[in-house]
């Protein structure tokens, strides 16, 4: 699907925008987009500050050049060749976004190399497995393959749904592409087109995440059920089966088991050597957390309460 290097003359104008918290001294990911391989007239950089990032790219998004929008977190840190690389996947018409994996950086310290191997693990993550690992080759995909800390969107076609639902962090990517689908756009997952982006450094942090992802997948479904969100209710379901496990037939304990040869099927086929033994507890507790996250989004209050003022936002354009 990559054609070849585009001309000056055929590339189109792009904005970065970078989600940032207000009096955030260092935006890793600005320095890094200012050395992005593209030419300086045709780039634009848009760091937008507060305290919701749904509003925050939204904001953004109304006020950008670009014709192709790339959407990166604050400690996102591209490939130097991914704009003219994904520049060339938005040759086809029909495509509307283009992503790929958030990978840890090599140096990063031992305990987030193994946070990374569980989120890259198909035992924990399932299809979203590819945000973290590059998977495959460049393939049509659907929103469980991309991530928003690397997406390149073009940017009327986010306009045209109304930008990203701001009822909705996290997830409120996964329900503007199912809205691109749904409208017969295409979106491409490139396993070269990635950023470095370091995990979670500790492991409350990292239980935090897993319960907002969790969160997130339900107040989605709850905003804009689609068939695809069928799958997320199993760790769920998981968390209830061990809750009443005490109170089952002892011959409900061999699913149980079963899940145990499982964990440690998937940390040997990660061939990371004691890393990938070290995944276990981590894939578990990334069913439970993320099951229980999820039980709470279903129960949450959706959107500002009314006579809540309005989320503000600054924007500091570089160009």
């Amino acid at each position: 699907m990559m054609s070849g290097r585009c001309s000056k003359s055929a590339l189109p104008p792009v904005t970065v925008i970078i989600a940032a918290r207000p009096g955030q001294s260092e935006v890793l990911a600005r320095e890094a987009s200012r050395r992005l391989d593209y030419p300086a007239d045709l780039l634009e950089i848009i760091v937008a500050r507060g305290a919701q990032p749904s509003v925050q790219r939204n904001a953004a998004l109304r006020s950008a050049r670009g014709e192709l929008v790339y959407f990166l977190d604050d400690d996102s840190i591209p490939r130097g060749d991914n704009l003219r690389r994904a520049v060339a996947h938005f040759a086809d018409a029909k495509v509307q976004m283009v992503g790929g994996p958030n990978l840890c950086p090599p140096a990063a310290p031992a305990l987030e190399q193994v946070f990374a191997l569980t989120m890259g693990a198909a035992l924990a993550f399932g299809p979203s497995r590819a945000r973290y690992t590059a998977v495959g080759s460049v393939r049509e995909t659907s929103e469980k393959e991309l991530i928003l800390c690397n997406l390149m969107a073009r940017k009327q076609a986010v306009l045209d749904l109304g930008g990203f639902d701001e009822a909705l962090y996290p997830n409120e990517e996964n329900a503007l592409m199912d809205g691109l689908l749904a409208r017969g756009g295409k979106l491409l997952y490139d396993p070269e087109f990635h950023v470095h982006r370091r995990p979670r450094r500790t492991l409350a942090s990292f239980a935090k995440m897993l319960m907002t992802y969790g969160r997130g997948r339900a107040e989605q479904f709850r905003l804009h059920p689609t068939f695809g969100s069928a799958m997320n209710f199993v760790p769920p379901l998981f968390c209830v089966y061990l809750l009443l496990l005490p109170w089952l037939p002892r011959g409900c304990a061999w699913p149980l088991a079963g899940y145990g040869l499982a964990l440690v099927a998937q940390a040997l086929a990660l061939r990371q050597g004691p890393g990938g033994l070290r995944t276990m507890p981590f894939i578990f507790l990334t069913h439970v957390l993320y099951g229980l996250g999820f039980w709470r989004g279903l129960f949450t209050r959706l959107g500002r309460a009314p006579g809540q003022p309005a989320i503000p936002v600054t924007l500091e354009k570089h160009v």
